[in-house]
C-alpha cells in the first residue's frame, strides 16, 4: 500500500486545506514565501504517479479526499496540507484503463477523511465510483478470493469512511483500520506496531502503517529536512521489520502494510514476498 497515495501532484499554488489549524493558516497568509515552501517539503509523501504505484505493485491506495472551500463546482480533489492539481473523477478513470489491461489484478481503493464532502457531494463521489467502475466493484457480501473475483470479474474493492453512504450502497465496503504511530523516530514507530500486533489483528482488512509522522518540533530541529530525508533514514531499519511479519489470520499477523515513497528501497518486493512464507514458490 501507499500512504496518502496522491500527494505526487500536491498544487504549488492552493491554499491552505479548511482542515489544518488557524495557527498554520494564518502564518501561511501571513509569510507564503516562508510557510508555503515549508508545508510542501513536509505534504509529499509519494513521488510515483498512481500508474507507476500500480505497476511497482501497489494494491492498496490511500485516497484523502476533498471539496475545495468556496468552490461552487462539484469538483473533488485529494488532500494533504493543500490541494491537489488532478480531480478525484480523473484519477479514477486512469485507475480503471490500468485495470482494463491488466484483467486478473485487484485494487483497494479506501476513500477517506472528506474535508469539506456536504452529503450532496457524497452521493455525487459514491455515482462517479459506481458509474466509472460499474461491475467491476466487489459488493461486501462477496468473500473476496481471487478465484471469487476472477469468476465475477471483480477488481475493486472501495471503502468509504461515511456511515450513511455505506448503509446506502452495497459496493462500499467499511472503513479500512490504520495503524497509524503518528512517530517521528523508527524505533518508536516499531514500538508502536508491536504493540499493536500484540493486541491482535482485527478479523478483516487493516493497514499497518510504517510511516513516520513530522511535528512542529522535528521541523524547527530540522529547518533543511523533508518528509522524503526523514523517509529515507529510516527505510533499512523498517526493511528488516518488514522482512520479519508474516502474513495470515493469526493474531500477530500482518494485512496490508503501507509507506511513503513506496519507489524506494525494495519496499513493494519486501512486502509481495511475505507471501511466500504462506505459498512457498514452486520449483519445476
Amino acid at each position: 500500500g501507499s500512504h496518502d497515495t496522491m500527494t505526487y501532484c500536491l498544487d504549488k499554488s492552493s491554499t491552505v486545506s479548511g482542515n489544518e489549524s488557524k495557527l498554520v493558516k494564518f502564518l501561511n497568509k501571513c509569510l507564503p514565501c516562508i510557510v508555503h515552501p515549508i508545508i510542501m517539503k513536509w505534504s509529499i509523501t509519494q513521488v510515483l504517479t498512481v500508474t507507476e504505484q500500480l505497476e511497482a505493485g501497489v494494491r492498496y491506495l490511500d485516497f484523502r479526499i476533498a471539496h475545495k472551500a468556496n468552490d461552487p463546482s462539484m469538483n473533488l480533489y485529494f488532500v494533504h496540507m493543500v490541494y491537489t492539481t488532478v480531480t478525484v473523477q480523473d484519477i479514477l478513470w486512469e485507475i480503471l484503463r490500468w485495470l482494463e489491461t491488466h484483467p486478473q489484478e485487484v485494487v483497494i481503493i479506501a476513500c477517506r477523511n472528506f474535508d469539506g464532502l456536504t452529503k450532496r457531494l457524497h452521493n455525487h463521489l459514491v455515482a462517479c465510483i459506481k458509474e466509472i467502475f460499474q461491475c467491476k466493484l466487489c459488493p461486501r457480501y462477496v468473500v473476496p478470493t481471487l478465484r471469487t473475483m476472477w469468476h465475477l470479474g471483480h477488481q475493486v474493492i472501495v471503502s468509504y469512511e461515511e456511515e450513511v453512504e455505506l448503509e446506502k450502497h452495497c459496493e462500499l465496503w467499511p472503513p479500512i483500520p490504520y495503524w497509524w504511530g503518528n512517530k517521528t523516530s523508527t524505533r518508536a514507530l516499531i514500538r508502536y506496531l508491536e504493540r499493536m500486533k500484540r493486541m491482535g489483528r482485527p478479523g478483516k482488512f487493516f493497514v499497518a502503517g510504517i510511516n513516520l509522522t513530522e511535528n512542529l518540533r522535528y521541523i524547527l530541529v530540522h529547518p533543511f529536512g523533508s518528509l522524503k530525508k526523514m523517509t529515507l533514514q529510516s527505510l533499512p531499519c523498517l526493511k528488516i521489520w518488514i522482512k520479519q511479519q508474516y502474513p495470515g489470520p493469526k493474531k500477530k499477523c500482518i494485512n496490508i502494510i503501507a509507506g511513503d515513497f513506496i519507489g524506494n528501497n525494495d519496499f513493494v518486493k519486501d512486502v509481495i514476498e511475505l507471501n511466500t512464507k504462506i505459498n512457498p514458490p514452486l520449483h519445476c
